[in-house]
């Protein structure tokens, strides 16, 4: 019988985008997961994506949390692998210290990590800040402009930089303003890895990278992309997942 700590034993993976992306952004992981005999889900967050008419000034990181949690009760899944990127970070924290006893591990992929009452805003560095909530201000109060996707790592002359470019929405904005609300440790008592992404190397996350570094019991991983790891490479970034599932 295989080891439930053996890479190729089937397990469930619930991926969990960041800001301005969809499910579609895990398209290529997902279908190596599965192509290896795991169980995907990649949920769009509420007012993204395909979900984008669900735009809303009342969207907050709670509504995030509530989205993930939906499909892990809705499917009926227990020990999930839940990964989250960038933005996602904070969401799969928030969904651990709801859910601890569904989730079998946490993974961070170059993902921010909120304490108990902190903002994505209240921790990104100031001039970061000033320039969204300037761009907020000038489309309406209501979401972040989509970037340019050499924002995320991705060479503007990338074979996927058009297919990335064409599906980033804007996001909205209350999910960065609102705090996370945690009881428990950030990953409360599961099995969690940080996976650093290094070349470029994403700089606003730099505090979220240390932090996780500095944590006892964690495992920290780096491959060497862009920001958007599973757009740009894909077949490590699975490897690295099976590994820390």
């Amino acid at each position: 019988m295989p080891d439930a700590a053996d890479p190729l034993t089937p397990k469930t993976y619930v991926l969990v985008h960041g800001a301005w992306h969809g499910g579609w952004c895990w398209r290529d992981v997902a279908d190596l997961l599965r192509a290896r005999g795991h169980r995907v889900f990649a949920p769009t967050l509420t007012g993204l994506g395909e979900r984008r008419h669900h735009l809303s000034r009342d969207i907050s990181l709670s509504t995030f949390v509530a989205d993930v949690m939906g499909v892990m009760e809705a499917e009926e899944l227990e020990d999930i692998v839940l990964v989250g990127h960038s933005h996602g970070g904070a969401v799969i924290s928030g969904v651990a210290d709801l859910m601890p006893e569904r989730i079998r591990a946490l993974v961070y992929l170059d993902a921010t990590i909120l304490q108990n009452g902190e903002s994505a805003f209240g921790v990104l560095p100031a001039e970061v800040v000033e320039e969204r909530r300037h761009k907020v201000a000038a489309t309406g109060g209501l979401a972040m402009p989509v970037p340019e996707v050499t924002a995320f790592g991705i060479p503007a002359d990338h074979p996927r930089a058009g297919w990335v470019r064409r599906r980033l929405t804007p996001h909205p904005v209350g999910s960065y303003e609102s705090p996370l609300a945690l009881a428990h440790p950030v990953g409360n008592g599961r099995a969690c890895t940080y996976i650093s992404c290094t070349n470029p190397l994403y700089l606003p996350l730099q505090p979220a990278r240390d932090w996780a570094r500095a944590q006892p019991g964690w495992s920290w991983r780096e491959i060497a992309t862009g920001h958007d790891a599973m757009v740009l490479a894909p077949e490590a970034l699975v490897g690295l997942l099976e590994e820390a599932g």
